[in-house]
């Protein structure tokens, strides 16, 4: 099954009461506004019989949704995700699925879990770990629970909820708390439970068609932000020839060297003749040559390629989107500009126009 065909995968993680399930539902609007028919499902992990958080996952007209009950995902219920995924892509057919674990998950045995499915089944592509953490009730159950702390680590993105309410000092010991975990994880705080999805999901091929489409009929960058939890750079590349192709080497060392407490995530449609190789060293067409049009997601340092059907020769050769933390935007722009990560191959000329755009 080719890259293009995979769905995307999400797992949610984080203490009970950490807000894990507000934070999903409200993705679901932001996914509808750009594309009204885009489906979203959910897995939903409890421990005991109560059904309640799937019932509102159902009001709020979510695509579908899968309960395992009665004990941990990450224990025995771990093998019962291969079964639930299967159900959902079949009876809803979505274009990405939730897990939303139940508090006491460790997420490396979920993600160790949905790898092993993933490459079983060559249907699945784990797209990104978030870890949500009630910034109120922080330092009373960090203290006392181990999972908690794995939670805060095992995580490409930390949410940081239910800080509204904090005092200054109050929230400055709440960081340093949460520091002394040493970790170099992202930490993006929510506005009352609500995230960009720009944040949270790389994009599948349904939400690749959009994006691609609002850049292709030359639309400005339309970016659902609050809080100044990110800010955007607009990258394009185009050139005179017709065949021209993307650098694909010094494009690798933005994708390998891009710290991802700066670099949120990247995502770029492109001509390259040299087949790009995947985070975990897979090279997209063997060794097949010839020029094609990919996909790029990169999400907190990992990434993923797969191929565009579209082949329109009228399309710039590279444009791509970068999610940096607040204040690094600039930064950024310069080493774009500077031509070390974007380039036409073979040393060509090409117009390389960079802005930040959010």
């Amino acid at each position: 099954m080719s890259s293009s065909s995979r769905l995307p995968i999400t797992i949610v993680t984080g203490f009970a009461g950490s807000g894990k399930t507000t934070l999903i539902l409200n993705l679901l609007p932001q996914l509808r506004a750009e594309n009204p028919g885009y489906k979203l499902a959910l897995i939903k992990n409890e421990i005991g019989d109560v059904a309640v958080d799937t019932q509102l996952a159902a009001s709020a007209e979510m695509a579908g949704a899968r309960e395992l009950l009665g004990d941990c995902i990450c224990c025995t219920n771990v093998g019962q995700i291969e079964d639930a995924l299967a159900t959902l892509d079949k009876e809803c057919q979505p274009d990405r699925i939730i897990i939303e674990t139940s508090g006491s998950a460790e997420p490396l045995k979920v993600v160790l879990e949905v790898n092993r499915v993933s490459k079983a089944t060559g249907r699945y592509e784990l797209d990104g770990i978030v870890s949500v953490i009630d910034a109120e009730n922080w330092s009373g159950y960090a203290s006392t629970s181990f999972t908690a702390k794995l939670q805060a680590k095992q995580t490409d993105c930390i949410i940081i909820n239910k800080w509204e309410s904090l005092s200054e000092r109050a929230f400055d010991l709440f960081l340093d708390k949460l520091g002394d975990l040493d970790v170099d994880t992202p930490q993006i705080k929510s506005h009352k439970g609500f995230v960009s999805k720009e944040l949270l999901f790389g994009f599948d091929p349904e939400m690749a068609r959009s994006w691609m489409a609002e850049h292709d009929h030359h639309h400005e960058h339309k970016h659902d932000h609050h809080m100044g939890e990110m800010e955007c750079i607009s990258v394009t590349l185009s050139s005179t020839r017709a065949d021209a192709s993307v650098d694909i080497s010094k494009l690798e060392q933005l994708l390998k060297t891009a710290p991802k407490d700066e670099v949120y995530r990247i995502k770029a449609v492109l001509f390259a003749s040299a087949s790009p190789r995947t985070s975990e060293g897979t090279q997209v067409n063997g060794e097949t040559a010839g020029r094609f049009r990919y996909i790029l997601n990169w999400s907190f340092g990992r990434w993923t390629w797969s191929h565009d059907a579209g082949n329109d020769s009228k399309a710039p050769t590279l444009r791509m989107s970068i999610f940096t933390a607040p204040h690094e935007s600039n930064k950024w722009l310069k080493r774009i500009e500077s031509g070390q990560y974007v380039a036409l191959a073979n040393g060509e000329d090409g117009n390389l126009d960079v802005k930040r755009v959010q």
